[in-house]
């Protein structure tokens, strides 16, 4: 009777054993009932699992294949999230026209046609990667957040014009809840590369050092000395002069004369020379490797003048669009003169996977820079402008830059960031590093009557870090602002200061929002570093970049 009991107990244990790990583990049984099981457990991963299960679910009824490892379903979602984003563009373009009522509407359908071929170029990208293993989890990461961004640009357009009637996509929601559901995934992936021995390696002292020309190396030797020379020691492929005595007149013409090579994988660099070119340019998103550079930030000057208040999105807004991978601008400025009365008025807009812009000037007043999207890096510029001024959703770090707030609209204040990331999980950022911001000579006169803040949270889940930089006494001691009055993502951002010095750096009176972090602890502050904001250690090889450390 015992040894029967004793056996009872042991199938018992081995049952429960059994259940417990299939409720850990999907069945690898090749069934078309457990097939929709095995998606239904794989999806319960996401945050949107049901529109997970509908699509995966349409795709497997084809395959009845079992899923196994989460790479497959990694795949499987930004497959899907590109099918779908697919539809919405043909539904997007098929719209009817007498739907297009006015200028406005006619706007916001320009800028929307443009951004969702953008997801569709990402999401093809990052579809080719993880079927060829040819990127690292962070590119796709990169590229996925850049995905969803541009959805939610295009749906912030039609709020800007007041175009409430804007014809949505029926896919929008579909190819968001896709996208969102693959950045959860794919962040799995990214942590496990970070933890990796080589990923945590820490840098020898001697390329800690840092001196005043170092640059992010995923830049080649050839690329570090146009960088780093004088002008007149880099030689250009065409050069651009109002007079005439260049190859083109026009910015424009010289980029659409680069867009035109067969091969974009090497470096075509455009010459600026001194003057004022009074033109809108944009670097298509296939325009690859162009370097512009002018004769300093005084001298070579692209100046527009677009405004929301003169019918442009705040995105067509801007003087110069930069798409095209690995762009460089070095000595030029970037300018909107359209003042402060127009409202958003960008001058620099960028969504450049992996660009640099080396002691630019970029000026304006409301919404200067829109670091849109991907990996971006200033290093010496000169940013001027009063509400928002730098604001968009990039992976983004200002070294060495002096960041100046300009004299606002009377009762309005002055704030330096607004940053997008609206989903938890993309690896999107502001970092302000080792910078200067100070008053303009326009606002010195008024400090006492203009609040200046370090930014305030456009989206749910603002990241900005100011780290070891000057702050002036223009600085409230409050530090940050709310959005319009309301509490909104103050318990979901990440604002945070760490070592910074000047007389509003002391922290004592800031803001006591949950999201708000006086960093104390260095690893806490080197996650917002080129290294680590930039995913650095993932293309940056570690020898030739000293300040990988980032503190």
């Amino acid at each position: 009777m015992r040894r029967t009991m004793v056996i009872v107990r042991l199938l018992l244990l081995v049952s429960s054993l059994v259940l417990s790990a299939s409720r850990r583990v999907p069945s690898s049984s090749s069934s078309s009932s457990h097939s929709s099981g095995n998606i239904d457990w794989w999806c319960n991963l996401t945050p949107h699992p049901g529109t997970c299960k509908y699509y995966l679910g349409q795709s497997n009824q084809q395959h009845t294949t079992i899923m196994k490892h989460k790479t497959e379903l990694r795949r499987m979602l930004v497959k899907s999230a590109l099918e779908e984003a697919t539809m919405m563009q043909k539904e997007a373009h098929g719209l009817d026209q007498n739907l297009i009522k006015t200028k406005n509407h006619e706007a916001v359908h320009g800028d929307c046609l443009k951004l969702y071929d953008d997801t569709i170029f990402h999401l093809k990208r990052t579809l080719e990667c993880l079927n060829n293993n040819n990127c690292s989890a962070v590119d796709a990461q990169t590229w996925l957040s850049t995905a969803l961004t541009n959805i939610q640009t295009c749906q912030t357009g039609a709020q800007e014009l007041s175009v409430q009637d804007f014809k949505v996509p029926s896919k929008n929601t579909n190819v968001t809840e896709m996208v969102r559901n693959s950045l959860a995934i794919n962040l799995d992936f990214v942590k496990m590369m970070k933890q990796q021995p080589h990923a945590n390696r820490t840098l020898p002292e001697a390329e800690e050092q840092e001196t005043e020309e170092d640059f992010p190396s995923w830049f080649s030797g050839h690329e570090r000395k146009l960088l780093q020379s004088g002008s007149s020691a880099i030689k250009a492929h065409v050069v651009v002069a109002k007079d005439g005595s260049g190859n083109f007149k026009t910015v424009q013409e010289a980029l659409n004369a680069a867009a035109k090579r067969t091969v974009k994988t090497s470096r075509f660099v455009i010459y600026v020379t001194k003057g004022v070119y009074k033109e809108n340019i944009e670097v298509e998103k296939n325009n690859d490797n162009v370097m512009l550079f002018g004769d300093g930030m005084r001298n070579t000057i692209i100046t527009g003048s677009r405004s929301s208040q003169d019918g442009y999105t705040t995105y067509s807004s801007a003087t110069a669009g930069i798409d095209g991978l690995h762009f460089i601008a070095r000595d030029i400025t970037f300018q909107n003169t359209a003042g402060p009365r127009k409202g958003q008025a960008v001058a620099l807009r960028s969504a450049s996977d992996l660009s640099v812009f080396y002691k630019c000037g970029i000026v304006g007043y409301q919404d200067t820079l829109m670091a849109h999207a991907q990996r971006q890096f200033y290093r010496q510029c000169y940013i001027y402008g009063t509400v928002d001024f730098i604001f968009g959703n990039a992976a983004v770090v200002f070294q060495n830059c002096h960041i100046f707030a300009r004299k606002p609209l009377d009762g309005q204040a002055n704030t330096i960031t607004a940053q997008g990331r609206g989903d938890p999980f993309q690896n999107t950022g502001i970092s302000i590093h080792k910078s200067v911001i100070k008053a303009a000579p326009d606002l010195v006169p008024v400090l006492d009557k203009v609040q200046t803040f370090l930014g305030r949270p456009w989206q749910q889940n603002a990241r900005v870090v100011v780290m070891r930089t000057y702050l002036d006494s223009l600085i409230s001691p409050l530090g940050w602002d709310e959005w319009n009055g309301s509490d909104f993502a103050k318990d979901t951002l990440y604002f945070g200061e760490y070592e910074n010095s000047g007389p509003a750096s002391d922290t004592s009176k800031r803001v006591k929002w949950p999201g708000f972090h006086v960093i104390s602890n260095p690893k806490e502050a080197s996650q917002f570093t080129v290294t680590s904001l930039l995913a650095g250690r993932t293309w940056l090889p570690t020898t030739s970049v000293p300040f990988s450390s980032g503190l």
